[in-house]
């Protein structure tokens, strides 16, 4: 099945056309800066080089239709070159309480991802602005909501109850949520794969380090606990956001530098993270060769940085009591060497055991970074979110074409 996957940001808009079946890319482009003066488009056909043009783009809709656009181009005089597309996937940060998986969109999903507006002020609005869209485009086609939270739902209450008054979960659902599960899903189910680990006797960490970073718990195949909470905002450091922190040092600033709540949170979730530390860039490539020519915030930022994923790493293995593997995974984990090898170092008491030089070489594709005699396997395997989100869609697209009850 062609699936047309939509990854709608909230100045951005991400498109994947895949051949489901086959696993493979057939088309891709994004729009950046949507709303802004001048935006900026990309697109490429299969794994060709990606062609950039600036245009105006004011919102989603005008973003998908340059997107199509540039589509039936690509797609010859005969239109013989790209196949019907069959179904539309889309990701969606928040689900809430009320998803612990993939849905056909209709009136009801609709209202859900309205409702947690408010637990994804950034993502939901624009996720359901980029589903608006596409349905208009693809009005006889079957839509699907693949949501971040969705595979965080197995967590038990231990993990995602925070210490509050208890009313406060029941009348406003405050809980940890978790992000980021698409991802963290799919490089666990390559693991699994690459080890041959029976899935349901199985602990596994998982480590998406990318501007934005989460940490996963996996046991038997379920996330059983993870870094981000409610919002993305806690957990590991990240680009431009803080991650965890005392509660109080929100009061803190709000009161040493007479601002208002709202622009601490933008303080917290923009100028943050690697950037606030730096005090120069949110990009790790950045602080890195910055650090090895002798900046010293630089390389406190990464210092920082890779001091709370090692405390995350050293948790989940206490939560799971051991680990059979664990993985790097998005942008940092996946092209940043002297990050894992940082995180990784010291750790031979607990049995992992770094291969420098595999760890040297391991640079955007599948490689496993530990000795042979290493007890727990360390892999760096590049995610593929929009992979799972047109599996799901075809496996729910196929489903409504059976039955109306879906």
């Amino acid at each position: 099945m062609t699936v047309l996957v939509l990854n709608a940001g909230s100045s951005s808009l991400k498109i994947d056309l895949l051949d489901a079946e086959l696993g493979t890319t057939l088309a891709a482009g994004q729009v950046e800066r949507i709303g802004a003066v001048s935006s900026l488009a990309s697109f490429r056909l299969g794994e060709g080089k990606s062609e950039r043009v600036s245009l105006q783009a004011p919102d989603h809709a005008t973003a998908l239709s340059h997107l199509l656009d540039r589509m039936r181009e690509a797609d010859g005089p005969n239109q013989d070159v790209l196949p019907e597309i069959e179904a539309v996937g889309h990701r969606v940060v928040h689900g809430g309480e009320q998803f612990a998986e993939s849905a056909l969109i209709d009136g009801e999903v609709v209202d859900a991802i309205r409702d947690a507006f408010d637990l994804a002020p950034l993502h939901n609005p624009a996720n359901l602005q980029g589903i608006r869209a596409a349905q208009k485009a693809f009005p006889d086609v079957p839509h699907v909501a693949v949501f971040d939270t969705a595979f965080h739902q197995t967590l038990p209450p231990q993990a995602y109850l925070y210490a509050l008054p208890n009313r406060l979960y029941r009348r406003h659902k405050i809980r940890r949520y978790g992000f980021h599960g698409t991802s963290h899903y799919y490089v666990s189910r390559r693991l699994y794969a690459l080890e041959g680990l029976d899935v349901q006797s199985s602990r596994v960490v998982t480590l998406h380090l990318g501007n934005g970073c989460s940490a996963c718990a996996i046991e038997d195949g379920r996330s059983v606990d993870t870094s981000m909470g409610m919002t993305p905002l806690e957990g590991l450091v990240m680009g431009t956001r803080s991650g965890d922190l005392d509660p109080s040092i929100v009061f803190e600033i709000a009161e040493k530098e007479d601002a208002p709540l709202t622009e601490v949170h933008t303080l917290l979730n923009r100028y943050s993270g690697l950037l606030g530390l730096s005090g120069y860039a949110a990009d790790m490539r950045d602080l890195l060769a910055e650090a090895a020519d002798g900046d010293v915030r630089c390389q406190q930022a990464v210092d920082v940085f890779c001091y709370r994923v090692k405390s995350y790493l050293g948790r989940y293995l206490a939560v799971l009591g051991g680990l059979d593997g664990v993985v790097f995974t998005a942008g940092i984990g996946t092209f940043a060497a002297p990050v894992r090898a940082q995180v990784l170092d010291g750790l031979e008491g607990l049995g992992i055991v770094l291969d420098a030089d595999a760890n040297e070489a391991a640079s955007g594709k599948e490689a496993r970074i530990t000795t042979a005699e290493s007890d727990i396997p360390v892999w760096v395997i590049p995610t593929n979110e929009e992979l799972v989100i047109a599996q799901d869609t075809q496996k729910l697209a196929r489903a409504a074409k059976q039955s109306p009850f879906v």
